[in-house]
């Protein structure tokens, strides 16, 4: 508030010494040397920088003269006042240096400059209260009477916003600008520049300066001529408007504004400024200044003027009410001729009398001593005459040219044209006339220059997420074509000498015929089409890796059709092509690459030399042959409408009961002229549906065999009745009908005939075995031949056929009557559809009840499950034996297990309902919902805080008012992002969480979930970030429509140049907030994409790398909030516990993890697995089921990998079986092949493994196997790990004696074939020979064939059955444990231990496996705990 120099200086000291040279002479710094302007803005102090309305854009600050006022550069006029005083101020330090020196007074250059600033200041005080002031409002303020502390010199609202304002109506359109002077008769004459340029006389020099075009040009028009000379000196001789309540347009209508609106109205703008500071209205503040209120509008003025009176009168009809005036309006209103009316001057007066009178440094204050009492007075004698005079240096300048009162018009000179007026009379005319008007206003749109970046960086950023999508996906397949490449290699055959047919193909440069297949799935592939040697049949090979592509069997084939592609009815030259049409086979399409004509006639050679007759059509154009084309595709859609319209056929019937060979050919003959029936003539589709006929090639493939496989054939030609080397719909069909309705004897006819390898009507031994082995052989299982020659002979002699060699169809039949109703319920799968007989005789199940009467429970259930009964649940309200009805063999149905495992069906109180399947939910995971729960609220606790705070406690918060709820879900989503991602690091604080199972918390805290906590929260976290990330979206387009001025009071950390439009690229990019969110979003994709399943499985490395982004990642986050764009930086608050705790994790791995082990054992095992043995370190403990990290020192050190150990605790070594499923896991078996160790190996040395790094042990869910009464693991191809170990540990504490809380043990092994895993059957081996008490009990489920009574299977599974009755072992592996075709079926495996082990309270199950399998399982357990009994708690793990 003070009069302190604030306009010359600037408010504050930083501003103050920007201005000063700090050369030691105590000036104010100079542009040029002759220093008539201030320096230039060129460091960038923020002066008030609009955009010229004249020119309508911003321009750099740096044009401007370094002043104490920010908007001294607003106007030449003010400019001008701004000079004046900066070189008075270097006026003063010259003389006082001058005198200093002169005295031999000591100085320096912060005294020097502080002395002339106070000159400076105390000449101004003086001037605007005592010369200024008094001629302003036509009579002086009262008079000073010193300081005095108790007066308030603040500036009162109705000063700054009104009355001050009245200035405005003095201010004129124009100023002139006296660049001369002659005197003439004792007086001087001025001599004017001209109002423009097109004056006579004007010369194109400068002219005088029109008010509303030099808004902020300022610096451009005083740097002309003597600039702020002539225009100083023609202010003084320039008549001001008159004051009253006219205003000239260049301020009513033409003020400066911002970019966005050009041109104001500054009139308006009072009123509405004195409106938003809450001003009470004209009546109420005369009232506060001791006035009386005015009763009528006509009291405002009693002036006669014509004009104020029209004016008072429109502001009644405007108002209505005297007491609704603005004080603006009506205080303007009340001018006289004298000056401001009675308000505005008392309101006038009484400021500057407080700001003078409470002011301890005002220069008349004798307390203050800051000047003699000389000083005063020659402060007091000095006028602003005096400053113009001391400060105006241009050369025709003298003293005597200047009035003595130099804001008065010089009245006393008779003469009028000594006055000194310009040669043009200022006349409205003029200015109209010369004067150049003012410029329209323009409108801005702030977004303009953002639309570009803005679209950019989004798109930018999608597009990121596609190319880390794109890398992932292309990744994996390179990785798979690789690891399929890398397995052909050495397999490439040489197929020289059969492409070479002597007589039939001529080899062309040593090759057979090469060509390119058109019209496949994959496009085009290179081939050679060659003959298969002694057989009727076309072959096409792979040209790069010589694999078998397709073969084409022309032994039943009659006729062949060649279509070669012509052009102008001319076979093509170049890139000939020929198409190969065969029926009830899809086309072969060639392309060469000159003409078709060499490999046509050697076809038809070939062709005529086999018996097979060739045919050629009407030639066609390339087009029109590549689109009639019968491709694979084609061909496959035909056949699964074939398969799809035969089962439907066959299972809608209304055939019932069982029939006899040949009333099922009857019956397929019936379907067929039905369905002909129902499907009409004009149904073509169909009808070629009809036509289709299968080859021996598509129907193993709908069975999912081989072409090859023995079975097929003998299958296929039973099928195939007309021996025409397809199966018709007809054949099918009766084949179908015969597994949906046919008899017991039917299907064991069939199978006879299968089995009849030579077809001579009688089943040898030899033939028998050869056919079982073949068909072992391809569910990848080794039979040892003679164990299955005892197997088959024990079976003829219980049979009473020990003396016979050969069987007939009646010895087959009795042989295997004993396992009639297994046959029964033989199927066949074919595709997607299986068939099987749905009905069981009344005589057959009165037999089984009549058994279940009289065994013992494990009897019962094995006959039940044997004949497929199960126990089907009823809504019984009290304890009921459960009632058995006949199910069929279904898909999945496990082998007997039950009989296996013996169970009872024990007496079951059964409740079902969806109450109890949630009780027995809450009670497993009761935890981890409650835990779950809680962090899903706190989450939404952290969300809600800040979205309250930003939506209710700052909602008049400028970048609220701006962004709206926009910076309500940004701020909650950040707060929660924050949490979050500060929550993951405890996750993955294994080694802390595993001590914490072995305390109380684990009753408490579900540590095994830990993982999935992880999951859990990295999916929320990138919820949050998503909700971020789009809400900035929105945030950063408000934003960017803002002014400059607007932004800088609300993110005032971030500096920007006045001449800078912050755009939204600037806050994306040049912010250190919008910097690090952008990295943050790149880190935050790839994570997420690198971390998906298939990046784990085929790109581990790639994931690994990518997830130690994570150490970035909190780092930008870090960074994010310091930017302080919205609020101060919270995140510390989130990440310093999570982080201290995740730290202290990584100090214990690092204190074992860097400790060498020896591996002294490795093997290349089969199926891609890898078996290391090494060291265990003293300290190693761990429980069984635990978990281990790796990292080995020959490929990556830091590269850390988990396998769960298959060592038991208290074996001296440890045991990884890793299997090589990506990139690491192929180079260990590469790295620990024993051939490369050896050599590696030193003379007369073993093998030379590389070392390996060991971190853990880690705690997981198998290790709580031994809490559980009744135990179940499941293990799922290499999932069999933590099993193996969990086995070994179990029996050698069953040896010695420890105590075991588990009372059985049930391991199923699921595999597609145990000679996969023939390093477990080891394991199970050692397992059964230690099992003294019989603890445990494995069971092995061989997946390579689909169900358990398929025609292919059933003969296995009796002589399995057989060979586990007689030896006690299996026939295939040679345990114990029983083998099985097909999956187990969980639910029904699950029931049964329900019912034999209703009075214990939990079944622990435990599986390791693909998620396909696990899902099965805890959809079992899911299912059985709907009932009451034991509560299946299952706790699972995926690979």
């Amino acid at each position: 508030p003070w009069l302190d120099g604030g306009l010359f200086y600037g408010v504050t000291k930083a501003w103050a010494d920007a201005l000063r040279t700090h050369a030691g002479d105590g000036k104010l710094a100079c542009d040029t040397a002759a220093c008539l302007l201030p320096e230039k803005n060129t460091i960038g102090l923020p002066m008030a920088n609009p955009p010229p309305p004249a020119d309508h854009y911003l321009k750099s600050a740096q044009r401007f003269y370094k002043l104490g006022n920010p908007r001294g550069n607003e106007n030449p006029m003010l400019l001008a006042m701004g000079v004046l005083w900066f070189r008075n101020h270097n006026w003063h330090a010259e003389r006082l240096k001058a005198d200093w020196d002169s005295r031999g007074v000591t100085y320096n250059d912060e005294i020097l400059y502080n002395r002339a600033r106070q000159w400076n200041i105390a000449e101004h005080q003086h001037i605007v209260l005592n010369v200024w002031l008094p001629r302003f409002l036509g009579s002086p303020p009262k008079p000073y009477e010193g300081y005095i502390s108790a007066i308030h010199p603040g500036i009162t609202h109705a000063f700054q916003t009104t009355a001050m304002r009245f200035g405005h109506t003095i201010v004129p359109p124009v100023a002139y600008r006296a660049y001369a002077a002659t005197k003439q008769g004792g007086s001087w004459r001025c001599v004017f520049r001209p109002l423009g340029g097109s004056v006579p006389g004007a010369g194109g020099g400068p002219t005088a300066v029109r008010t509303c075009q030099s808004y902020w040009n300022s610096p451009d028009l005083v740097s002309e001529g003597d600039g702020v000379d002539e225009l100083a000196f023609g202010l003084a001789k320039q008549v001001t408007e008159r004051e009253d309540n006219i205003i000239t347009e260049d301020l009513q209508g033409f003020v400066f504004g911002s970019l966005d609106f050009s041109r104001r109205d500054l009139m308006a703008l009072n009123i509405q400024r004195a409106r938003d500071h809450g001003l009470p209205d004209y009546n109420t503040a005369r009232e506060v200044y001791g006035l009386s209120r005015r009763k009528t509008f006509e009291d405002i003025n009693n002036t006669t003027d014509p004009f104020v009176r029209d004016a008072i009168g429109n502001l009644s009809k405007l108002y209505g009410d005297i007491n609704n005036v603005d004080i603006w309006p009506a205080g303007l209103l009340e001018t006289t001729e004298e000056g401001p009316g009675e308000l505005f001057q008392a309101i006038i007066k009484d400021q500057f009398e407080r700001v003078r009178d409470g002011d301890r440094f005002w220069f008349n204050n004798t307390a203050n001593g800051m000047f003699t009492e000389a000083e005063r007075v020659a402060i007091m004698n000095v006028t602003f005459r005096t400053i113009m005079t001391r400060n105006i240096k241009a050369t025709w300048f003298k003293d005597e040219m200047l009035q003595d009162d130099v804001f008065m018009w010089d009245e006393s000179v008779d003469d009028p044209d000594s006055r000194c007026r310009p040669d043009i009379p200022y006349t409205e005319e003029n200015l109209e006339q010369y004067l150049e008007p003012c410029s329209p206003m323009e409108t801005f749109d702030y977004f303009d220059g953002s639309s570009g970046p803005y679209i950019g960086t989004f798109i930018a950023l999608g597009l990121y997420l596609i190319l880390n999508v794109l890398i992932l996906v292309f990744s994996v397949k390179y990785f798979q074509w690789k690891s399929v490449q890398s397995k052909q290699v050495g397999n490439t055959h040489h197929h020289d000498s059969i492409w070479a047919h002597a007589g039939v193909f001529e080899t062309v440069g040593g090759i057979a015929m090469v060509a390119d297949e058109l019209k496949i799935s994959s496009g085009r592939r290179k081939v050679v089409i060659a003959p298969v040697e002694n057989s009727k049949k076309l072959r096409l090979y792979g040209a790069t890796t010589g694999a078998v592509m397709r073969t084409v069997d022309l032994t039943t084939i009659k006729e062949v059709q060649l279509e070669i592609a012509v052009a102008d009815s001319k076979p093509l030259t170049q890139n000939g092509i020929i198409l190969i049409r065969l029926p009830h086979q899809y086309d072969i399409v060639l392309q060469f690459p000159g003409s078709v004509d060499p490999f046509a006639q050697r076809l038809n050679t070939y062709l005529h030399s086999i018996g097979v007759a060739v045919s050629s059509s009407t030639p066609r154009s390339k087009k029109d042959i590549l689109s009639d084309a019968f491709t694979a595709e084609d061909r496959q859609k035909v056949v699964e409408q074939f398969l799809k319209l035969t089962f439907k056929r066959a299972l809608v019937g209304n055939v019932q009961g069982s029939a006899t060979v040949q009333q099922e050919e009857g019956l397929a003959k019936s379907e067929r002229s039905d369905t002909l029936q129902r499907i009409g003539k004009g149904s073509f589709k169909r009808r070629k549906i009809l036509d289709c006929e299968l080859t021996i090639a598509e129907f193993a493939d709908s069975m999912g065999m081989k072409e090859d496989s023995l079975f097929v054939q003998q299958v296929f030609k039973q099928v195939d009745a007309d021996r025409s080397g397809t199966v018709s719909f007809h054949e099918f069909l009766r084949f179908v009908v015969l597994f949906t309705n046919g008899s017991t004897r039917s299907k064991m006819e069939l199978m006879f005939n299968i089995y009849d390898i030579d077809g001579d009507g009688t089943l040898e031994k030899k033939e028998f075995v050869t056919m079982l082995k073949r068909i072992a052989e391809e569910a990848n299982e080794t039979v040892d031949g003679d164990q299955l020659d005892t197997a088959v002979s024990d079976m003829f002699k219980v049979s009473g056929l020990h003396e016979k060699h050969t069987l007939t169809l009646e010895d087959f039949i009795a042989m295997f009557s004993e396992y009639g109703s297994q046959i029964h319920d033989t199927a066949i799968r074919v595709g997607q559809h299986r068939t099987s007989n749905a009905a069981v005789s009344p005589s057959q199940a009165d037999q089984l009840q009549q058994s279940q009467a009289t065994e013992t429970p494990a009897n019962q259930f094995r006959q039940r499950v044997l004949t497929g009964l199960t126990p089907k649940r009823t809504a019984a309200k009290g304890p009921e034996r459960p009632k058995f009805v006949h199910q069929p063999s279904i898909l999945l149905e496990p082998l007997p297990v039950e009989e296996e495992i013996g169970i009872g069906d024990g007496e079951q109180s059964k409740r079902s309902g969806s109450l109890l399947a949630i009780q027995r939910a809450w009670e497993n995971y009761r935890l981890q919902i409650f835990w779950l729960s809680l962090y899903i609220l706190v989450t939404l606790g952290i969300f809600g805080e800040r979205a309250y705070y930003y939506s209710v406690e700052r909602e008049h918060n400028g970048l609220r008012r701006i962004a709206g709820y926009g910076v309500t879900v940004t701020r909650g989503a950040a707060s929660a992002m924050m949490f979050t991602f500060s929550s993951l690091l405890v996750t993955m604080s294994r080694n802390i969480i595993t001590q914490l199972r072995e305390t109380f918390l684990n009753q408490y805290i579900p540590f095994d979930s830990a993982v999935s906590a992880h999951k859990v929260f990295a999916m929320i976290a990138l919820l949050f970030t998503i909700v971020h990330c789009l809400g900035h979206a929105i945030n950063f387009y408000h934003i960017s429509t803002q002014t400059a001025n607007d932004l800088t009071c609300l993110f005032r950390e971030y500096y920007h140049l006045s001449d800078q439009l912050p755009k939204f690229q600037f806050w994306m990019f040049n912010t250190l907030t919008g910097v690090t969110g952008f990295l943050l979003v790149l880190a935050v994709v790839t994570i997420y994409v690198f971390a998906l399943p298939h990046a784990r499985r085929y790109l581990f490395k790639t994931f690994w790398y990518t997830h130690h982004l994570y150490i970035p990642l909190y780092a930008l986050l870090i960074l994010h909030g310091s930017g302080r764009l919205v609020q101060p930086p919270i995140f510390q608050w989130f990440f310093i516990f999570p982080v201290a705790v995740f730290a202290l994790d990584k100090l214990i791995s690092i204190s074992r993890k860097r400790v060498e082990l020896t591996v002294f054992k490795a093997e290349k095992l089969p199926s891609g697995v890898t078996h290391l043995q090494f060291r265990k370190p003293s300290n190693f403990d761990y429980r069984s089921g635990q978990w281990v990290r790796i990292a080995c020192l020959d490929l990556n050190s830091e590269e850390y990998h988990p396998f769960t150990l298959t060592s038991a605790p208290h074996e001296a070594t440890l045991d990884l079986f890793i299997r090589a499923v990506g990139p690491w896991t192929h180079n260990i078996r590469d790295v620990y092949d024993p051939q490369n160790a050896k050599n590696r190996a030193n003379y007369n040395s073993g093998p030379v493994y590389p070392r390996l790094f060991l971190d853990g042990p880690f705690g997981e869910g198998h290790q709580e196997w031994y809490k559980f009464p009744v135990v179940v693991l499941v293990g799922g191809g290499i999932g069999v790990t933590p099993f193996a170990s969990i086995l070994k540990d179990v029996v050698h504490k069953q040896s010695v004696g420890a105590h075991i809380g588990c009372k059985k043990v049930f391991f199923l092994w699921v595999t597609r074939t145990q000679k996969q895993f023939e390093w477990m059957t080891d394991i199970v081996r050692q397992v059964e020979q230690e099992d003294k008490q019989e603890l445990t009990d494995t069971h092995i489920f061989i997946t390579q064939f689909y169900e358990k009574f398929d025609l292919r299977t059933i003969m296995l599974y009796i002589c399995e059955r057989h060979s586990k009755r007689v030896s006690g072992r299996s026939l295939f592996t040679g345990l114990r444990a029983s083998t099985h075709f097909g999956r187990p079926q969980f639910e029904s495996l699950f029931t049964g231990l329900q019912s034999a082990y209703h009075n214990e309270h939990q079944v622990g199950v435990f599986s390791c496996g693909p998620p396909p399998m696990t899902r099965s399982v805890e959809a079992g357990c899911a299912q059985c705990n709907r009932f009451v009994g034991p509560v299946f708690v299952h706790h699972y793990e995926n690979f």
